[in-house]
């Protein structure tokens, strides 16, 4: 299958069931415009497993925030169950 499909594919479960939580808003990752950088991280992260290549992927990409001057891992806005839920996806993909 070709590598583009497969990130988009990726791309667009982890846009429509991964938020970031910030107070009682959750910003979905399609939304926010993290979703393919974070479906690149994870496949290029797939040997490492499910669970370890979520956690590696959120850890390297960082959120600039305000004016970008600073930013966060993406992993420190993300909840325990949105992990797991990265997690259960990644699962899935990597099975097909």
């Amino acid at each position: 299958m070709d590598s583009q499909i497969r990130i988009s594919d990726l791309e667009n479960i982890i846009s429509e069931k991964v938020f970031i939580k910030i107070e009682k808003w959750n910003l979905y990752l399609g939304d926010a415009g993290l979703a393919r950088n974070l479906a690149i991280e994870c496949i290029g992260n797939k040997d490492q497993g499910p669970l370890q290549a979520a956690k590696n992927s959120l850890n390297s990409i960082k959120v600039k925030v305000g004016e970008g001057v600073n930013s966060i891992p993406l992993i420190d806005l993300i909840t325990v169950s949105q992990i797991s839920e990265l997690e259960e996806i990644l699962e899935d993909f990597f099975d097909n």
